[in-house]
């Protein structure tokens, strides 16, 4: 399983929420009786690993974890514990391995507990496949998960699909759910803002929930959490259309982080026999905390700076005699040996992709897209890339940035791009480009576009960046301030009102308010106007606000929020909520469907 990260410096509580999902799990696994073996939807398995270890579950019963597949379970467990999320494909596995063990005549119990929450469909199919009366059926509430000291994952990996190309918008209620189950341990947070159709739907349920379940305010000091800002990832889809620029960003984009981890051939990093492994990127990893959030030109020069001071030390220590503090300082500086070789590595690794001309080609096109400039240059680059058959991904990737910057692409362009595309990579695209025109990612011009009048209000492009002492949150992309970012900045310094006439130019409703901490009774609606104010925390402590994003956000934009958070004279701390950690691939990748 996954490294669990070090929680104890985060600004809330987290270790508490971790062990309220793992007593939660535990106490499902105590009242099934006998040993048992835990079948793991394979997409979940990352999840369990940061509420808990393998040594915890075997001390409660489990003899045996294995991956959800179509294989038949062997051996003579008794007991089966699946552990999935609500997906009608899991279902027709589950019922496989059922329908397997009767025609061998085995006689075995089966449990199944849905994460978070069981389905009306999910039990249609069990039904359909004459399974469900061998089922005890449960749900297993694991509805937010710590994925380092400042960040909190859903783990709602299909939102964006789910929400803007079927029309299923069930994920808002276990939004809402989780923000409810925050503030059961941490406190009714008084202030709220949203954008978007998703946010704002996410504040009425909360509205239903609280009246329906109170939560109890007995404590007189303030709640930890002082405000929620709630977007919508379709307020601002070109965000994660670009390249991240920064080092967590990169090795995104690059290698793909799941839950707090990579994984990568032992050759990148220096292991012979071509096995692959797995490598931990959290907060417990000193060096990473310092130089995650850092542009990556930055962090080769930092790496070489801290390489060349340790060649130095160990000189000193060979050809000097030096006292025992002295040798005892050098081997303190050695323990983090292993950290500096790891990310040399990496960033040797990321290296022979970044210096790429096709790689600082893409990213000039990205600016290019964004600053509104060129539009026949970029086209051409596009067909180009079409013709070339370049990477299907990058290709509907700066398509789509395209598209959306321009409100979409005349007639004559969008059906040209459709046809190449289709002739190029195959038919079988035929859907995808589908789901994209139903998101409205990839459409046909119908107005003016207004991205100019927004990207110059919100001065979403900053020139001359320094991007090894930034002054704005325009470093982490080279020169584009992320608009999601812009957003929650004016939320938390101004509120929305002072940004009211931009707001109106980007997709779905926002709406502010303040609630009454110590009344169930007040509705969130007949308070939208009532005065919206930071509330300073007594014992001198920052406010916390909690920025939540319906659909996913970037590692760029958290290491956004965390340059925002550590500016002097900041007077909030920010965490980050997100239905998963995303960038420009993997959200298409999850609108992709083959015919």
């Amino acid at each position: 399983m996954a490294q669990i990260p070090n929680l104890e410096n985060a600004p809330l509580n987290l270790n508490s929420l971790r062990e309220q999902s793992q007593k939660e799990l535990l106490n499902i696994l105590k009242n099934i009786r006998g040993r048992k073996l835990l079948v793991i939807d394979q997409k979940l398995s990352g999840s369990l690993a940061l509420v808990t270890q393998t040594s915890i579950l075997k001390e409660h019963g489990v003899d045996n974890l294995r991956h959800l597949s179509k294989d038949p379970i062997q051996g003579d467990a008794k007991n089966i514990v699946y552990l999935v999320r609500s997906q009608a494909s899991l279902m027709k596995l589950i019922s496989l391995h059922i329908h397997h063990d009767v025609s061998q005549g085995l006689q075995r119990e089966y449990f199944i507990y849905f994460v978070p929450r069981r389905t009306v469909a999910c039990e249609k199919v069990l039904e359909e496949q004459k399974v469900h009366q061998l089922l005890t059926i449960g749900e297993y509430p694991l509805y937010l998960i710590p994925l380092d000291e400042d960040v909190l994952s859903f783990e709602l990996d299909m939102v964006s699909k789910e929400i803007q190309v079927d029309g299923d918008t069930s994920s808002l209620w276990h939004i809402a759910r989780a923000i409810h189950k925050l503030e059961s341990i941490f406190g009714v947070i008084p202030n709220i803002r949203a954008k978007g159709r998703a946010s704002k739907r996410v504040t009425e349920i909360l509205d239903r929930m609280h009246k329906e379940q109170p939560i109890a305010s007995t404590d007189p000091g303030m709640p930890e959490i002082n405000t929620v800002v709630i977007l919508d990832r379709e307020v601002d889809m070109v965000t994660p259309m670009c390249t991240q620029l920064t080092y967590e960003g990169l090795l995104d984009e690059l290698l793909h982080i799941n839950n707090g981890s990579v994984e990568l051939e032992g050759s990148i990093m220096g292991v012979q026999g071509g096995k692959k492994m797995k490598v931990p990127l959290n907060s417990s990893d000193k060096l990473y905390k310092e130089i995650r959030d850092l542009n990556f030109e930055v962090v080769v020069q930092v790496l070489r700076q801290k390489a060349t001071s340790m060649k130095q030390d160990y000189t000193e220590v060979t050809t000097t005699s030096q006292t025992v503090a002295e040798l005892k300082d050098f081997v303190k500086k050695l323990n983090s040996l292993p950290e500096m070789t790891r990310h040399i590595n990496l960033a040797q690794h990321l290296n022979t992709f970044t210096s790429k001309p096709s790689f600082l080609g893409k990213l000039d096109m990205e600016h290019t897209i964004i600053e509104g400039q060129g539009y026949d240059i970029c086209f051409e680059y596009i067909e180009e890339m079409i013709h070339k058959q370049e990477a299907i991904f990058d290709v509907l990737r700066l398509l789509v940035l395209f598209s959306i910057t321009n409100l979409g692409l005349p007639k004559k362009h969008f059906d040209y791009f459709r046809r190449e595309i289709l002739h190029s990579y195959g038919f079988e695209h035929m859907a995808t480009l589908n789901n994209l025109e139903r998101a409205g990612l990839l459409k046909k011009q119908e107005a003016k576009s207004n991205w100019l009048t927004v990207k110059r209000a919100l001065q979403l492009v900053v020139d001359d960046t320094d991007t090894a002492n930034p002054n704005d949150i325009a470093y982490v992309f080279s020169g584009y301030a992320p608009l999601s970012i812009r957003l929650v900045q004016h939320a938390i310094k101004y509120g929305w009102r002072a940004i009211d006439d931009i707001l109106k130019l980007l997709p779905g409703p926002h709406l502010e308010f303040k609630r009454d901490v110590y009344s169930s009774a007040s509705s969130f609606e007949t308070r939208i106007d009532a005065p919206v104010g930071m509330d300073k925390v007594a014992d001198g402590r920052r406010s916390l606000v909690l920025v939540i994003f319906i659909g996913g956000v970037t590692f760029a934009e958290i290491s956004a929020l965390r340059f925002l958070s550590g500016q002097e004279g900041m007077a909030f701390e920010l965490i980050v909520g997100a239905t998963k950690i995303l960038n420009g691939r993997t959200l298409l990748e999850t609108l992709t469907e083959n015919l």
